[in-house]
């Protein structure tokens, strides 16, 4: 496997906002050669300053993972745009909080789609031409919301469970191929998503700062999971201990808590 230093290949999906948007600029800042994508990658004004400054590093490439029917022709676009690539990051996102007064059927499928069915549209492409090139890395932005289902959330955090136990199943014979898959579970970030949010975030990222902690954790090549902030990551991978070690009925009722009304 290539160091991350030596890899001068990436593709960015959800590259045109806040986290990826600060990948990129880092990325690119690195000497790395970036494909930026998103609904709107070729429109973005951001991503259309950073292609004025490097020109040759960046490709902006539309892509909706909505419309799974593209993702092959679009895998195949990303590929060659540099022939070839060293490290795939799927950073698409989608949050809305509902109660079950909000729930909505669009909702629901929308953030399906987005936060688990999008990789697998483009990892069942993507994985053959990485098998035939030999060698490379996946890595996929989760969410430490995954551990554990709470009140409000569960649109968001059930397909990016889902995503987490995909990539558990997935790495070991990933492995075998000379792909190394890796995930990110990190906290609340600044973000669009998160200004959907009526409560406190306890260690509140920006944008910037989750960039910066991202490459660093990729740089060092270690560890499958990549999680942050320490605090949140130390408190949330307690909780989620304890939770699912307790019998549901008193996990539920320390849930149950969280509920408004409870307050």
């Amino acid at each position: 496997m290539k160091n991350i230093n030596q890899q001068k290949r990436i593709w960015l999906v959800g590259a045109s906002q806040g986290i990826g948007l600060e990948l990129t600029k880092l990325w690119l800042s690195m000497g790395y050669r970036v494909v930026a994508s998103s609904r709107q990658a070729e429109e973005s004004a951001e991503l259309a300053l950073l292609k004025v400054q490097y020109q040759d590093q960046l490709v902006c490439l539309n892509i909706d993972i909505s419309q799974p029917n593209t993702c092959t022709e679009k895998v195949e676009e990303a590929w060659q745009a540099f022939k070839g690539l060293d490290l795939w990051f799927y950073n698409v996102g989608t949050y809305q909080p509902m109660t079950t007064d909000q729930w909505d059927w669009e909702s629901f499928v929308s953030m399906n789609q987005t936060n688990y069915l999008g990789v697998v549209a483009l990892m069942l492409p993507l994985q053959k031409l990485f098998q035939q090139q030999g060698e490379g890395r996946w890595v996929w932005n989760a969410s430490l919301a995954a551990y554990f289902g709470l009140p409000y959330g569960g649109a968001y955090s059930a397909p990016k469970a889902a995503l987490i136990n995909l990539a558990e199943a997935l790495q070991p014979e990933l492995a075998k191929q000379g792909i190394k898959l890796q995930l990110v579970n990190h906290g609340f970030v600044r973000t669009r998503l998160t200004a959907k949010n009526a409560f406190s975030m306890p260690g509140l990222l920006e944008p910037e700062a989750a960039a910066k902690l991202i490459v660093n954790g990729i740089e060092k090549n270690k560890h499958f999971e990549l999680r942050f902030p320490k605090r949140l990551r130390l408190v949330l991978s307690l909780l989620k201990c304890l939770l699912k070690c307790l019998p549901y009925a008193w996990a539920l009722r320390l849930t149950k808590k969280m509920l408004k009304d409870s307050i």
